[in-house]
């Protein structure tokens, strides 16, 4: 397998640039995108079910027809060049599409041969790959004797077997137990650091994209609904904070509402409070006012999971907005 740490030869940096993008199911309108842009690195794809993740992933390699809207990978329109992009991106599906009578060898090299790859290639292809993923001798047996686990690595090898620069998986680690989780992981992780492979991670599991992704989207009701750097969306938590204090809570909350610093009953007994523009030294004052004394004053560290369900929260919303038009 060959790294792809170096783009060469002018590919494009922006793997995906998505506009003015809507898929709809007859009269349900499923993705509604304005724009999306997504650039190299493991990018995690979040969103509930039905929120739209796999039918952007569908609609991206061409299985779906947008009602409007262009979708370019790697710098190339997919409506103009479907069959060249498809020979440089992977796709390991949600749901298994396999034939359970061949072996991975056989399953893996069909895929790299339509992919465009001479037969003998994509059978020497083959056995690398089925190496990379770690299956051994059973890349023999039939696939319908095999593991999930085992089956998640056929479906990973099918979508690298032809050196892809793009991969995109759908619930990868979905039903695995924990080890298997953890070794595919792993792989997902390796494809990006060691062999320059660009990751779209589609999953509802935060823990995952927690734990290899570098940036987010998150997708709710067919619509973006937040997008960075993981990094930096966790950070964005620094205007909420955390206050211990000795003191009457009602008074301390009636002070801090006051001066415009809503709150709400964290753990401990603690207040957490968003401060928006105002200040530390605003909730010193306002905790004083109340006649109390302040023991804890710390930004509260965000997890993932609020910035999911905040996103989450945002779409119920517009959902009951609309319904109630």
């Amino acid at each position: 397998m060959i790294s792809h740490s170096e783009l060469a030869d002018g590919r494009e940096t922006r793997i995906l640039e998505v506009e003015n993008l809507q898929v709809a199911y007859g009269d349900f309108i499923a993705l509604e995108l304005d724009e999306l842009t997504l650039g190299t690195g493991t990018i995690g794809l979040l969103g509930p079910n039905g929120a739209g993740k796999s039918t952007l992933l569908r609609t991206i390699m061409g299985f779906r027809k947008p009602r409007r809207g262009t979708v370019k990978v790697l710098g190339l329109d997919m409506s103009q060049h479907l069959l060249k992009v498809r020979q440089r991106i992977g796709y390991v599906p949600e749901n298994d599409v396999m034939s359970p009578t061949r072996s991975a060898v056989s399953f893996v090299a069909y895929c790299g041969e339509l992919c465009g790859m001479p037969r003998n290639d994509a059978l020497q292809a083959t056995h690398q790959v089925l190496n990379y993923v770690g299956l051994g001798d059973e890349r023999y047996r039939k696939i319908s004797t095999y593991s999930l686990g085992m089956r998640q690595r056929v479906k990973l090898a099918q979508a690298l077997v032809h050196d892809p620069e793009l991969v995109f998986l759908d619930e990868p680690t979905n039903g695995l137990d924990p080890r298997a989780r953890q070794d595919m992981l792993r792989l997902i992780r390796e494809l990006n650091e060691r062999r320059g492979v660009t990751v779209v991670l589609s999953t509802h599991l935060l823990p995952d994209v927690e734990a290899i992704c570098d940036e987010v989207v998150v997708i709710g009701a067919g619509r973006k609904r937040c997008q960075g750097r993981l990094d930096e969306l966790l950070a964005s938590a620094n205007q909420r904070y955390e206050l211990g204090f000795v003191g009457d809570p009602e008074r301390v909350r009636q002070s801090l509402s006051a001066c415009g610093l809503e709150s709400e009953l964290g753990l401990k007994g603690r207040l957490v409070l968003d401060l928006g523009i105002r200040s530390p030294s605003d909730v010193v004052l306002a905790v004083r006012e109340a006649g109390a004394e302040i023991r804890h004053l710390a930004p509260l560290q965000q997890r993932l999971e609020e910035v999911f369900l905040a996103a989450v929260k945002d779409a119920k919303r517009e959902g009951v907005a609309h319904a109630g038009l």
